[in-house]
């Protein structure tokens, strides 16, 4: 291997650190042995007694004799005493544009806030050519497919058509939250608002003509179907955020109905709830009479959007996204100028905002950032963890090319026809979805939590490793270090994982 991609997993791949972590004696290497008592204040804040690991030389905290770290907020005191005990509250995704970036680039984040057994895949589909009057099957019901397709990387929940974020080769990123209006949400199939952020993907060149693609698939074919893979009902309408190199769009509908603004410049953030009140830059023909037939609004002044489709009673779920939403903005408001790819991972770990989710059935289980600079010249990177809690999951990046193949070891196991979320009556059984990296992750999170020194390690070194990468790619973007063999680095990287895992 050359250039980039050897550099960014050498250190793992090499002979000695085969046998980590049965045998820790002399890991990690000393370049990776540097204490970090601000970053870890961060995380555990309550008075505390600090300590060096006797493995990595990492301050660790001791409360009550016992060893604790940023690293592990599962097993955290501090921290577990924190999570969220309110009901599942969903997602969150943030945008960056110049000036609110340090550097001449868009960055796009998300954290997929779901049940927390259900298993996130990352899978790629190539651009393709179809037959005209051909038809695509979604999740739940069949609509007439386009005759080009763009290629995709999408971070999904294994049991849908869909995803809950994704990119295309033409350099756009779109992530969806859920959200209740006035309008009633539909118990019946149709599209969901995952199915609709892949085909605005698949259909949309730039963030604007994604849009388009999305609020003319509402009006022909509605929204709604279960969300999750389960027999209980539960339905939502949706919000987006939808990104390019040169501007991002918020787009939030109610039904069929829709209201957009665009966003050229600085920072912003969405959490599960309407936020466009009168900056409206693009609305559905009808929003306005519909709001006025309905009595929601009497015509008269300037029309609020999120006044006037907030419904009266919200469920609790999004009244408490009310906090996370304040606390999303407080952070990108702090960062608002210097927003890099790592500043923005390190917003989607942050726990004591809720950002990075643990709440009684919910968690994050699935988190992307993405990299999309102004010069259309260079390539966009996109981060994937494929992995539940972005604080204990290592981002990997993904780069369109030619040469890419399957994502076999992120992919998870399919069952045709017979899969029970196709199988009418749907959800009457469940089956194993967990791919190679989500069982390796989560069999490496039970030991780190048996042993927490031999777990600090191998974090440690993986963090350090996903940090030297971010380097890299940062340099290769300023022509500082040749872009090679880019295509192969996302799956380079998982093998590496794996492998320390194991």
């Amino acid at each position: 291997m050359k250039g980039l991609r050897a550099r960014a997993v050498s250190q793992v791949l090499r002979p000695s650190t085969h046998t980590f972590p049965k045998n820790l004696e002399g890991f990690p290497p000393a370049a990776f042995r540097r204490p970090r008592p601000q970053r870890h204040a961060i995380y555990c804040a309550a008075p505390q007694r600090i300590k060096l690991s006797p493995v990595t030389s990492t301050p660790i905290v001791a409360l009550q004799s016992t060893p604790t770290c940023r690293h592990f907020p599962a097993s955290c005191p501090v921290l577990r005493s924190e999570r969220m005990a309110e009901p599942p509250l969903s997602c969150d995704c943030f945008v960056s544009l110049p000036p609110g970036s340090r550097d001449d680039h868009v960055i796009f984040g998300k954290n997929s806030d779901r049940p927390r057994d259900e298993v996130q895949e990352v899978v790629f589909y190539p651009a393709a050519a179809h037959p005209p009057g051909s038809s695509v099957e979604c999740t739940y019901i069949q609509i007439p497919q386009a005759e080009h397709t763009h290629a995709v990387v999408l971070s999904r929940p294994a049991w849908l058509w869909g995803a809950e974020m994704g990119a295309n080769d033409q350099g756009v990123c779109v992530g969806n939250e859920a959200v209740w209006t006035r309008e009633p949400v539909s118990d019946g199939e149709a599209l969901l608002g995952m199915d609709l952020v892949r085909l605005g993907l698949e259909r949309g060149a730039s963030a604007w003509a994604a849009l388009e693609v999305i609020t003319g698939l509402l009006e022909d074919h509605g929204q709604g179907g279960p969300c999750r893979e389960a027999q209980e009902p539960f339905s939502y309408h949706n919000t987006y955020l939808l990104v390019d190199r040169t501007e991002a769009w918020v787009l939030e509908t109610a039904g069929r109905l829709w209201v957009a603004q665009k966003v050229t410049a600085g920072v912003k953030n969405i959490s599960n709830q309407l936020t466009i009140g009168t900056e409206i830059s693009a609305e559905h023909p009808e929003l306005r009479s519909v709001a006025r037939s309905q009595g929601w609004w009497d015509g008269e002044g300037e029309f609020n959007f999120s006044q006037v489709f907030s419904p009266e009673n919200p469920p609790a779920r999004m009244e408490l996204a009310k906090q996370r939403y304040r606390g999303g903005t407080a952070l990108m408001k702090q960062h608002d100028g210097s927003v890099t790819a790592e500043v923005m991972m390190s917003i989607l770990r942050d726990k004591p905002s809720g950002i990075c989710m643990d709440s009684g059935g919910f968690c994050t289980t699935g988190s992307m950032v993405s990299v999309l600079p102004r010069d259309p010249g260079l390539p966009c990177i996109h981060f994937f963890t494929a992995t539940p809690d972005p604080s204990r999951s290592i981002f990997k990046p993904f780069v369109f090319s030619e040469r890419i193949g399957p994502m076999q070891r992120v992919a998870s196991p399919q069952y045709g026809p017979d899969d029970p979320a196709r199988r009418q009556p749907r959800f009457q059984s469940q089956v194993d979805r967990r791919h190679d990296l989500y069982k390796a992750h989560q069999g490496a999170l039970s030991n780190m939590d048996a042993s927490q020194n031999e777990g600090l390690a191998v974090y440690e070194i993986l963090r350090d490793l996903e940090s030297q990468c971010l380097v890299d790619i940062l340099a290769m973007l300023s022509g500082e270090l040749p872009g090679e063999e880019l295509g192969d680095l996302f799956f380079d990287c998982v093998d590496a994982e794996i492998k320390f895992y194991q």
